[in-house]
């Protein structure tokens, strides 16, 4: 049972209605087999075509590489200064290499520029090798991690996308793993790189995708190209606090995905926005707690939210405020005690819980008596 507190408009108008181009709906200047078109907070479609058509996507694949590494490295199972040793095996792939050799030794953090910028493969196979222990077994790993992002057309038999039967993904899953790996704020240090160099200046690394330099707010993400593929991207980019994300498969030259990408996220930037409901640890009101060392306990924000609107369509967002009915102590930190409802027209776009800032002690026997005592004095 909950029982509401307040309620009031926020202080910024947003926008209710959201179109979304219809499926197989083409845009001036996209030519590509599928595509699709993302806003990454929300997740949100706002353009798509074929975009569930299982395709080769080349070394766009390595989006599930780096994110298998950036989340090994954040889960603290490695470090950006971990030594990585390359095997025969690795120095052996060719294509797109940042030409390691059997025994040399590079850190994660230049494998990682070597795979976000130059695209290597023999990087891609030494880093699969050092999480994994073999290039199978991280490639194990890549499609387990696929299903539980609910990838559902996708299948990797490796870590670069080089050709090979029963390699495919889609637009959309594409974009779901381009999402997922955006979410580590330090992979776009790496995938917004233009140029840099390695071995202490012996190479140049030059970003094989073009919109780094060339289109405003791109960070990312990954290119690719092979005879069965055609040449592939999924592009991201940030302006104003959006960040949208741009799968181009299948299109028939390096330019064409570029100029497909940049017509993609031209349309997002000119017709969304995005808007913050609600930001992680923002203070929201005292909430009564019952058998407490403290009478009351500050409720904050849990997580923040956004709100993606069309530019052109205005409607004014309430945001409610409910306590839960019967907070009693002990309370731990982070406990939920209320929640906070999103309604723009009378229709609920989203919610959040508020959680206890700190934790509240339950008061002690004696304590108890006291205030007892003290009641009816």
């Amino acid at each position: 049972m909950k029982t509401r507190i307040c309620f009031f408009i926020l202080s910024i108008i947003m926008l209710f209605t959201v179109t979304v181009k219809a499926e197989n709906e083409t845009f001036d200047g996209v030519d590509a087999k599928s595509y699709i078109l993302m806003e990454q907070s929300t997740g949100r479609v706002l353009a798509e075509s074929n975009p569930d058509e299982q395709l080769p996507i080349a070394s766009v694949t390595k989006i599930m590489t780096m994110l298998l590494i950036m989340e090994a490295v954040d889960e603290g199972v490695i470090t950006l200064n971990d030594m990585v040793t390359v095997s025969e095996n690795a120095m052996s792939y060719g294509g797109s290499t940042m030409f390691l050799e059997t025994g040399e030794q590079l850190s994660v953090n230049d494998m990682l520029k070597g795979i976000a910028v130059a695209s290597a493969n023999d990087g891609s196979v030494a880093m699969a090798e050092h999480l994994a222990g073999s290039e199978s077994g991280f490639v194990e790993k890549m499609n387990t991690r696929a299903k539980e992002l609910g990838m559902e057309n996708t299948h990797f038999m490796n870590t670069n996308g080089l050709d090979e039967d029963n390699h495919y993904s889609s637009a959309r899953d594409v974009a779901i793993m381009s999402r997922e790996l955006l979410k580590h704020p330090k992979i776009t240090d790496y995938t917004s790189i233009w140029t840099d160099e390695l071995r202490g200046g012996k190479f140049q690394l030059a970003n094989t995708n073009k919109l780094i330099r060339f289109y405003t707010g791109a960070n990312g993400l990954k290119t690719g190209s092979t005879s069965q593929a055609l040449c592939c991207l999924s592009a991201s980019a940030v302006r104003s606090d959006m960040q949208l994300i741009a799968v181009v498969l299948g299109a028939p030259t390096s330019d064409k995905r570029f100029s497909s990408a940049r017509a993609l996220l031209d349309y997002g930037f000119a017709s969304y926005k995005i808007n913050t409901l609600a930001t992680e640890n923002d203070y929201v009101c005292d909430v009564e707690i019952e058998n407490g060392t403290e009478k009351s306990v500050r409720g904050i924000v849990k997580e923040s939210k956004s709100y993606l609107s069309e530019k052109n369509n205005t409607g004014k967002i309430e945001q409610r405020v409910y306590v839960d009915d019967g907070i009693k102590a002990p309370l731990e930190k982070g406990s939920r005690i209320g929640s906070i409802e999103f309604v723009c027209n009378g229709q609920k776009i989203d919610d959040v819980e508020i959680v206890s800032e700190y934790a509240v002690d339950k008061k002690g026997i004696g304590k108890i008596m006291k205030d007892l005592i003290l009641g009816f004095m």
